[in-house]
């Protein structure tokens, strides 16, 4: 999950000291970039230059640029939520709360502090193509990137596996639509922060009202994007399962999507507002939703293309006074 942003790749590195009284930004790369890769150095060029004095701030996993890329891939999720949480906390322009932009993957990892953390606050939350229901397949890696290939390889293996659950990023986000009860039950990282639990009395109304506090919550699916599997994990949609909701009600109890899921091609997608995840509130959802606070955007292309398209978001969600 690349981003091409101007060009570009998605990940960035902070440092500027701010000379106004405006909420300073916090940025968490995708899959394949860095803390301080060239893409993100220039978005956050970009970004000063409609903000100027805004105070921008890269997430890192290893200072070494090899190693952060490859925590992308390798790693546990949990634990680099953690870092994060300490690293946030530790730098003085942040103290008051800050907007946030989470590229693919990124975004997911950055909902996730807001519901477990959200100390230092975080007050606009923006996501580019990030899965937030998860994805249904690996897609495929680019030519020649080997440290990809092997951590898909290994992923689709065992998914479920308690070594893919510690190991690999991607899997921790997986959820197959046809393996709900495993999903709920091995996945390490994205079923709980989901509140999608076995059994459901284990769920956690702390992240629904850590989320529920975000002033906004922007999230920006691509058009043609073919990498996030289905795009529409970035509005919080799903592949329904292939059987008959009524057939998995003794496994998935109030799990099952709610009303009459929505064709998407060959696939059925099961929207934001008929997840249980949101008809029952589990993370804050529907409280964001009918308070007018989440926004559902569209950006043309093909995953994290975000030419012509991130400006206007960034003008009009990052850079507000305190």
């Amino acid at each position: 999950m690349f981003i091409a942003l101007l060009c570009v790749a998605l990940a960035g590195f902070v440092i500027s000291v701010p000379t106004n009284d405006i909420r300073p930004l916090v940025v968490w790369h995708g899959l394949g970039d860095t803390y301080a890769s060239r893409g993100i150095i220039q978005f956050e060029s970009e970004v000063k230059k409609l903000h100027p004095g805004i105070f921008v701030h890269s997430v890192y996993i290893d200072r070494d640029v090899e190693e952060d890329k490859r925590a992308t891939f390798y790693g546990n999720v949990n634990a680099q939520i953690d870092l994060v949480a300490e690293q946030l906390g530790s730098i003085p322009e942040l103290g008051r709360g800050f907007d946030a932009i989470g590229f693919s993957q990124g975004g997911q990892f950055l909902r996730g502090y807001v519901e477990r953390y959200n100390d230092p606050p975080v007050y606009n939350l923006i996501t580019f193509g990030s899965q937030h229901m998860g994805i249904s397949d690996i897609p495929p890696c680019r030519s020649l990137d080997f440290l990809c290939e092997i951590a898909r390889r290994t992923a689709k293996a065992g998914v479920y596996s308690e070594w893919a659950q510690e190991h690999l990023i991607q899997a921790q986000y997986f959820r197959d639509p046809n393996q709900l009860g495993l999903y709920m039950t091995l996945n390490s990282f994205l079923a709980d922060i989901n509140n999608e639990l076995m059994p459901p009395a284990a769920k956690n109304v702390t992240y629904a009202n850590n989320l529920a506090s975000l002033e906004n919550l922007i999230l920006v699916l691509f058009t043609e994007d073919k990498t996030v599997i289905p795009k529409e994990s970035a509005w919080f949609g799903s592949e329904a399962p292939l059987e008959e909701f009524d057939t998995l009600s003794t496994q998935l109890g109030d799990q099952r999507p709610l009303g009459k899921p929505q064709r998407a091609g060959a696939r059925t997608i099961v929207p934001m507002k008929l997840q249980p995840l949101y008809v029952e509130d589990y993370i804050g959802l529907r409280r964001l939703d009918e308070r007018g606070t989440i926004t559902l955007q569209t950006c043309p292309g093909e995953h994290m293309h975000l030419t012509g398209c991130w400006e206007d978001l960034v003008r009009n969600w990052v850079g507000w006074p305190f």
